[in-house]
């Protein structure tokens, strides 16, 4: 019921702007072109823009110049963080493997030895 009432504004609602449409395009043809001005504010900006030193000087190459160059100083020191966090990482390697003692399989041995003497009491 729903979709049929929606359905039917939507039909109406395009009907209605077709019969707009259709009414106004003989006045739209009838406008000459030379009937539609500028509105003399935008003649004044677009003066001024012109006229303009520091607009007219302006270069995209240099502009594109700087960006890279931000963007390279952005990557290199992206670069030397992860340096920093790659030699942590290592320092931190080096030292869990030192504090892993040579003898540490004979200790875990003698333990269970002792513990399976135990266990028949």
């Amino acid at each position: 019921m729903l979709e049929i009432f929606v359905l039917t504004i939507l039909f109406c609602s395009l009907l209605g702007i077709g019969v707009i449409i259709i009414k106004k395009i003989p006045a739209l043809v009838n406008l000459a072109p030379e009937k539609v001005e500028k509105p003399k504010i935008l003649n004044r900006m677009k003066a001024q823009i012109k006229n303009n030193k520091a607009l007219n000087s302006f270069s995209g190459e240099i502009l594109l110049q700087k960006l890279l160059s931000k963007i390279r100083v952005l990557t290199l020191k992206t670069e030397n963080k992860t340096g920093i966090w790659l030699m942590e990482l290592r320092q931190r390697a080096l030292e869990k493997k030192n504090k892993f003692s040579c003898d540490y399989w004979e200790k875990v041995k003698k333990i269970k030895k002792i513990n399976k003497r135990k266990k028949p009491a």
